[in-house]
């Protein structure tokens, strides 16, 4: 396979088999990075060359302490000499204070450009993405992998830059002092290649396959270490079988940081092992040549100590970029985040929605979860985890797919009209979610358009459109955070006044002023230091603070006893007075108060009333004897109902 071409032919063969993807496109977009901070580039450039030149400078200063000052017995060179030894180290000190300066700067803020650009694109990302993406993955990209990227410019760029100055240096002085020797030593050169190559293959492959053994093991401590996980683990008791699934993949993470150590380890037992020949036989040569009066003692002493930095930056040369490309590793994978297109984004000529009426039209809208794939997360093997004691990777905000049909919901077609107030209402399943979810763009309909005031909302900026509306779903998240900042979240203007009147509209505020720390109490993670109601109310609260046009509501209140039930029917009655709302009801109370009724079941919107004059759509309803009917006499009819 390798005739005609020696060792050479070997080394690009082993090259070509598996060339480091490592492309000028991928340098560019770095360097755009970089860009910014360009001043500080080149004086990071000049430190190096600095540096490296005062490197270069003690064993001339050794050479001529043996040959010279020794057997002249020159005090005062004597004493020049040993200053100059102290001083260059000194001034190498302070210089490298320097570079670590601005390679640590230009480095951390071009990071945290980095991280910021992927946090702004992880948040632009649709729901779909987040729903087949476990957090802890995301969490690993967003530390792991950019402190990664990090480490290659504040290390490997340097690293590289410094070598290759290094070589070219020692290597002219070299010749200088004995060009026979410098040939001697450049001859064990393919012994450096050989090992350098092969090993820094291996040792890519190893940094990838940790980074996502790393990222499998913060996704499990995500999922379990926070409340929610907590809880369910400790309910079902199944802290062994968790500890087993982590003991398993921090197993991985060590053996694989093993593999790591020790293939580094061998390595560089290797080149210290052909280090110490090459010095030996150019040491040998040079006494032998020394002994016959072609150079002095000093010479060889001098180009020993070159040897030394030679040997080094040459191993590293030969392997820069296997080097490079091992640490562009992190930056592959935070470009992998950011080259994935946006599901959900503004058209360019979008418009503002300005004194939103609240007119919602739905016209043929079919719509379903699997119709955008997995919104990107499967291109970066953030596949759903389907183990056992994992979410299957499903938030709890997340609608079920109903069926094995195409689509979720399936030709979806009515109108709401300013200031009223419609009721979606069917079995479980039924898509009711899914319709909540496409009116503030969660997702965009598969077929057929939204519209609200006449605007499709795909024509409509997203920050507008949100602006108009408010989403108060059936589980409350709430941050870990004061009471007050999780208002605010809706309003960050809002007065301490404001904020009391929206929290006693919605029936919070008693409770909150005979907290011990009122307004300032910090709810926990997920607010699970509150109940269910409260949480909800709060949750109102922030929707009444921020006084949309049209609402969204999940009512369901099933799971709350009766006074914090009634307190939210009465702040729900409240807050959708002289407001366009939408509201998965469950209460009959709520139903019989319904402008419009729609009657969603497998899907499809099977039936819909609305009130004309004195009569409910209710009533319309219940004279047609179909689905809600049915739904009627076995759930609405004898559901107890607080508010009448």
């Amino acid at each position: 396979m390798f005739h005609g071409g020696g060792w050479w032919s070997y080394i690009r063969y082993d090259e070509e088999r598996d060339r480091p993807q490592v492309s000028w496109a991928l340098l560019r977009r770095v360097w755009d990075y970089a860009k910014p901070y360009w001043l500080k580039t080149v004086g990071l450039l000049i430190t190096i060359f600095a540096i490296t030149g005062l490197s270069l400078i003690p064993p001339l200063l050794y050479r001529d302490l043996i040959d010279k000052a020794l057997p002249n017995q020159d005090v005062t060179r004597l004493i020049g000499l040993t200053l100059a030894m102290v001083g260059i180290p000194i001034i190498n000190a302070v210089i490298g204070l320097g570079q670590r300066y601005l390679s640590a700067t230009t480095g951390e803020h071009l990071i945290a450009d980095l991280r910021n650009a992927l946090f702004k694109h992880l948040h632009g990302m649709g729901l779909r993405f987040f729903t087949h993406s476990r957090t802890g993955e995301l969490m690993s990209r967003l530390n792991n992998d950019v402190v990664g990227a990090q480490s290659a410019l504040t290390g490997t760029f340097v690293n590289v830059v410094s070598n290759i100055i290094t070589v070219i240096a020692t290597l002219a002085i070299m010749i200088t002092l004995e060009w026979r020797l410098t040939l001697l030593s450049v001859v064990i050169l393919p012994l450096f290649i050989l090992p350098t190559r092969r090993v820094g293959r291996v040792l890519r492959e190893v940094r990838r396959e940790s980074m996502v053994l790393n990222a499998k093991m913060n996704a499990l401590m995500n999922e379990t270490l926070n409340v929610s996980g907590v809880l369910l683990v400790k309910l079902f008791g199944r802290q062994a079988d968790e500890m087993e699934r982590f003991r398993e993949r921090s197993g991985q993470v060590a053996e694989v940081g093993v593999r790591s150590a020790m293939i580094g380890r061998w390595f560089f037992m290797g080149l210290g092992l052909v280090s110490a020949v090459g010095t030996a036989v150019v040491f040998g040569v040079g006494g032998y040549l020394v002994i016959r009066g072609v150079f002095t003692v000093g010479t060889i002493v001098a180009f020993g100590a070159y040897l030394t930095q030679l040997y080094g930056p040459l191993s590293a040369m030969s392997n820069a970029h296997i080097e490079l490309a091992t640490s562009m590793v992190s930056f592959e994978r935070v470009f992998e985040i950011l080259d994935l297109p946006l599901e959900i984004e503004d058209k360019p000529e979008a418009i503002e929605l300005a004194d939103v009426a609240g007119r919602v039209t739905f016209e043929n809208v079919s719509f379903s979860y699997t119709a955008g794939g997995d919104g990107g997360a499967g291109a970066l093997g953030l596949t759903v985890d389907h183990s056992p004691g994992s979410d299957n990777g499903r938030s709890p905000a997340t609608p079920a797919i109903v069926s094995s049909r195409s689509m979720t919901i399936e030709d979806i077609s009515f109108e709401i009209k300013p200031g009223q107030l419609a009721a979606l209402v069917g079995p479980s399943g039924a898509g009711k979610t899914t319709i909540t979810y496409l009116l503030p763009r969660l997702y965009d309909p598969t077929q057929g358009r939204i519209c609200l005031d006449g605007h499709d909302l795909r024509d409509v900026t997203q920050m507008s459109l949100v602006a108009a509306i408010g989403m108060v779903t059936q589980e409350t998240y709430l941050f870990h955070d004061t009471i007050k900042a999780n208002l605010l979240y809706a309003k960050p203007t809002a007065t301490q006044a404001e904020i009391e009147a929206a929290c006693q509209s919605a029936n919070i505020h008693h409770f909150i002023a005979g907290l011990p720390d009122g307004y300032e109490t910090v709810v926990g993670e997920r607010g699970y230091r509150l109940s269910g109601g409260e949480k909800q109310r709060i949750a109102i609260a922030r929707v009444i603070l921020k006084d949309p046009q049209l609402l969204i509501l999940d009512e369901a209140t099933s799971s709350l006893d009766s006074q914090s039930e009634a307190l939210i029917q009465e702040a729900l009655e409240r807050i959708m007075q002289e407001r366009t709302s939408l509201v998965i009801a469950h209460r009959l109370s709520t139903i019989l108060a319904a402008d419009v009724i729609l009657v969603m079941d497998e899907g499809r919107l099977v039936e819909q009333g609305c009130r004309a004059g004195s009569r409910s759509a209710h009533e319309e309803l219940l004279t047609r004897g179909g689905l809600y009917a049915h739904l009627y006499q076995t759930q609405f009819r004898h559901a107890p109902d607080l508010v009448a």
